[in-house]
């Protein structure tokens, strides 16, 4: 693989989101924990969100409750 692919596909994984808000990163954390992806964890850890917020944007309690850890 040439170095210009290479910066093409570091940057894509790396520009995922460009800007983005507290409440648009509750939505993607439910999005994605839905679809059980790793990236709402680095998600939750970034914006420090709490239970509550993620339970109040519609993620499952069981999800959450499994999550508690992260959390804290």
């Amino acid at each position: 693989m040439g170095k210009a692919k290479k910066r093409i596909i570091y940057k894509g994984k790396n520009e995922q989101f460009t800007s983005l808000s507290r409440s648009e990163a509750v939505k993607n954390v439910v999005k994605l924990l839905e679809l059980g992806d790793k990236e709402a964890y680095s998600l939750i850890t970034l914006f420090g969100l709490s239970p509550e917020e993620v339970l109040e944007a519609g993620a499952s309690y069981e999800v959450v409750k499994g999550m508690e850890n992260i959390f804290k």
